[in-house]
């Protein structure tokens, strides 16, 4: 008979929650970086960045950019996947911002 003792039942339970998580994170992820895809729409839209602050939406980039470089440091396919879309997106807002009047 084999019996399931409670550290592997932890451990299962364990597996499955950190599964659970990571989709988790993918969604929370996406959504996150989609901040840089609705700047971009309010620029085009309006045809002007002028309400938007440069030095912030930098430091928002840089940490992005800085998440992604980790996340492909240690090999963590869910950083890398939702920052490297973070980026992508990022670099066409930036290009907004600078080409409508920054």
């Amino acid at each position: 008979m084999n019996k399931i003792n409670s550290s592997d039942k932890v451990a299962i339970m364990r597996e499955k929650f950190l599964n659970y998580y990571q989709y988790y994170m993918y969604v929370i992820g996406f959504v996150g970086q989609l901040i840089f895809v609705f700047q971009s729409y309010k620029i085009w839209q309006t045809q002007s960045s002028a309400d938007v602050s440069l030095p912030g939406f930098l430091s928002c980039f840089i940490a992005v950019c800085s998440w992604l470089l980790y996340g492909i440091l240690i090999r963590n396919s869910v950083l890398i996947r939702v920052n490297s879309f973070g980026v992508v997106v990022g670099i066409i807002c930036l290009v907004m911002i600078l080409v409508y009047g920054y």
